[in-house]
């Protein structure tokens, strides 16, 4: 149950207009300081995963893994989608809060 209120949350998020997805969108949203929360797939491959996580740590965003790519992609109305970064600190620190929840 608490991992659809994640992904309904990813949804309304992307609608607003509030989500970088895909690998190249998600680091530069990272970089640039607008990403508050990085969600990664459990499906990614270990060099995205790690990548990711060293990226995170070294800007201080909260990464997670989490959900299948193809239900992070169905989420944002996309085909799959192994990263993706939360630009709004309301719908990130939501999700987290959930994510911390389901773990």
């Amino acid at each position: 149950m608490q991992q659809d209120r994640i992904l309904s949350l990813l949804g309304l998020a992307k609608r607003a207009g509030k989500i970088a997805s895909g690998e190249f969108s998600t680091e530069r949203a990272v970089k640039s300081g607008q990403a508050h929360l990085v969600i990664v797939s459990n499906e990614a491959s270990e060099n995205t995963q790690k990548m990711f996580r060293n990226m995170c740590e070294f800007y201080k965003v909260p990464m997670y893994l989490y959900a299948q790519k193809e239900s992070l992609g169905h989420a944002l109305g996309k085909g799959f989608r192994a990263s993706l970064a939360v630009l709004d600190e309301g719908f990130a620190s939501s999700i987290k809060e959930k994510l911390e929840n389901a773990e």
